[in-house]
């Protein structure tokens, strides 16, 4: 059976409606919306399964990064037919866990910043002219959020060590990328993935981003001791590599703040390799090569 995810503009237009198709297509798949963008648009969530153990997979967070949107949807399909009896390549099957399983894939955490960096300072609606003032009509440049927020920044975990590095690189302000506010989760869209996460005990989260092909898994002291044993198992089925960000990467993004809240594992994985955005004819190599990753991480 052909993919229903296949490489296209992942704009937020295409998300909801691959979402949509996703639906009508596997009935037992669940689709609500968490909450909203700073322009008011959805923030999608697909789920399948109605077990006690919680995964949660989240793509999207950078703007030029909306290749892992589809990555995290043919994730959701690749699972959606193993359930189903089809016949998927990989070699960790969903389906011998799915009973006490449930996989939550929010495809899309920045679907204003993905629009504006696709179709222009435009599609940030009043916020437009802020946005073309710094440079959100450069092709390859916009990767925060409607307000200038990058999302990834906007979490509360390690703020004030943030602020500081952000200051020393000059960051002051709203812009393109690398500000994380004035007060972390300031942002609808980071209040609406916390809020999901104080609902829903994950066991474990995964943020999708690219590139680079690493895999990142501690933050602070509260980082499980048997993360970095994790890590390496899933760098041994991808060819990634267990890492650490470091300066402006190095706090406030969605797994750190997982990791200090809850103490249970979170990741990051860098999907890929290149410039972002990453081209459409990398989806299909990125996917077939993290596709074990991602496959054996909702299944952990």
């Amino acid at each position: 059976m052909p993919s229903i995810v296949t490489p296209q503009i992942a704009d937020s237009h295409a998300v909801g409606a691959l979402c949509a198709v996703l639906c009508r297509a596997y009935p037992f798949l669940h689709h609500t919306v968490i909450g909203e963008s700073v322009c008011h648009r959805p923030l999608h969530a697909l789920s399948i399964g109605h077990g006690d153990h919680a995964v949660l997979f989240a793509a999207a967070f950078h703007a030029q990064e909306w290749l892992t949107s589809l990555v995290a949807l043919r994730l959701c399909e690749d699972l959606c037919r193993q359930i189903s009896g089809e016949d998927v390549p990989g070699r960790f099957d969903f389906t011998t866990v799915c009973a006490t399983r449930t996989v939550v894939i929010l495809p899309q955490m920045n679907p204003d910043g993905v629009d504006i960096a696709i179709h222009g300072s435009r599609r940030g609606g009043s916020h437009a002219t802020m946005l073309r003032v710094h440079g959100a009509d450069i092709k390859g440049v916009w990767q925060a959020n409607a307000h200038g927020i990058d999302l990834n920044h906007n979490f509360d975990a390690g703020r004030d060590a943030l602020a500081a590095i952000e200051r020393r690189h000059g960051i002051r302000g709203p812009g393109a990328r690398q500000f994380g506010g004035t007060t972390a989760k300031s942002e609808p869209e980071t209040k609406a993935i916390c809020a999901l996460c104080r609902r829903v005990a994950f066991h474990h989260v995964a943020a999708l981003h690219s590139q680079g092909e690493e895999i990142y898994w501690q933050y602070g002291d509260r980082t499980p001791s048997h993360a970095h044993m994790t890590a390496r198992l899933l760098a041994s089925v991808s060819g990634y590599t267990p890492a650490s960000p470091n300066e402006l990467a190095s706090h406030g993004g969605f797994k750190d703040w997982f990791i200090e809240q809850t103490g249970r594992m979170g990741f990051t994985f860098e999907l890929g390799r290149g410039c972002n955005p990453l081209t459409l004819d990398r989806f299909e190599p990125i996917y077939q090569k993290a596709r074990d990753m991602l496959l054996l991480t909702s299944i952990l």
